[in-house]
């Protein structure tokens, strides 16, 4: 058999949770035995800097397509998991990757489970894998039935690992009269890491006393590069953009390191960033939830820090 790992673009471009991908999914044909192969469909300017990263071989359909819909992704997606012997399908845990996944296991009549962070065991047909439940606060092991398997990847679990040997690409055209999605118009910020695949975070709360005074939370994240973000109540109020609220009614992250000033860490906005490998909280409230949380802790007004 094989694994199909499915290679994420956005913008016309590779995203970072795509060479994660390819690095789980060499990972895991070290376990179960299997070849690798890797699938990319529509713009990928940057095709070439993927093929250092395990697969056998890598197809990129329509190179110059825009857009994704799910239902004809999936239904290609398919095929070319049948073509290749692939019982496997691996998808990063992003929002094409999540909209895919349970469309696919249908079409596929196969398990799934989303938001994996474990090289999976083998056990005859079945795989037992890993994943975080109840906002990261505690761990469950799954047991997927085959014999077919459609596994998401949550990102930045695992390091993206470069290869000697070089994938070939095989570029197709194939039949898109069904898509059923046109793009009008793209907008996006720009000149910044999005936040779920940033490893660098610089966040700010209320403690900031006001948008006028974020400008020190921005060139400390311009010395360090990393990509900023805010607490829930600061994007409420329109301090800043709604794209950089996370917690658990905003973004999730998983950040190497997370700084979060003035922000008190209640419980919603902890279940959106407690699996950041290391946190540092600069607060003046020696009671803040936050400091139960973090790596490092800074009492002290964030203003003199």
């Amino acid at each position: 058999m094989a694994i199909l790992a499915f290679i994420d673009t956005v913008d016309g471009r590779v995203k970072k949770s795509a060479f994660e991908i390819l690095t789980y999914a060499k990972k895991t044909a070290e376990v179960t035995g299997d070849e690798v192969y890797g699938l990319m469909i529509g713009q990928a300017k940057n095709k070439n800097d993927v093929t250092h990263y395990g697969a056998n071989k890598i197809i990129h359909l329509n190179p110059e397509m825009k857009g994704f819909d799910t239902r004809w992704v999936a239904k290609q997606t398919k095929a070319i998991a049948e073509e290749l012997g692939a019982n496997t399908v691996l998808l990063s845990h992003s929002s094409s990757g999540k909209s895919l996944a349970g469309y696919l296991a249908v079409v596929m009549d196969a398990s799934c489970v989303s938001g994996v962070n474990s090289i999976p065991e083998k056990q005859g047909d079945k795989l037992i894998l890993q994943r975080n439940v109840f906002s990261g606060k505690a761990g469950a092991t799954i047991e997927m039935e085959g014999p077919n398997f459609v596994i998401t990847l949550m990102g930045n679990s695992f390091q993206a690992e470069q290869t000697e040997a070089a994938s070939e690409i095989e570029t197709r055209e194939v039949d898109s009269s069904e898509v059923r999605v046109q793009i009008q118009e793209i907008s996006t910020v720009s000149g910044k890491t999005p936040l779920p695949e940033a490893e660098l975070v610089v966040s700010a709360g209320r403690g900031m006393k006001g948008p006028e005074n974020w400008g020190i939370v921005e060139e400390l994240a311009d010395v360090v590069g990393a990509t900023t973000a805010c607490s829930r109540p600061v994007a409420d109020s329109e301090w800043r953009p709604h794209h950089e609220h996370v917690g658990q009614t905003g973004v999730a992250i998983r950040p190497n390191l997370y700084i979060a000033i003035g922000i008190s860490g209640a419980i919603q906005h902890l279940a959106g960033v407690n699996q950041s490998k290391t946190i540092v909280v600069i607060n003046k409230d020696p009671e803040a939830p936050f400091f139960k949380a973090a790596d490092y802790g800074i009492c002290a007004d964030l203003f003199d820090v």
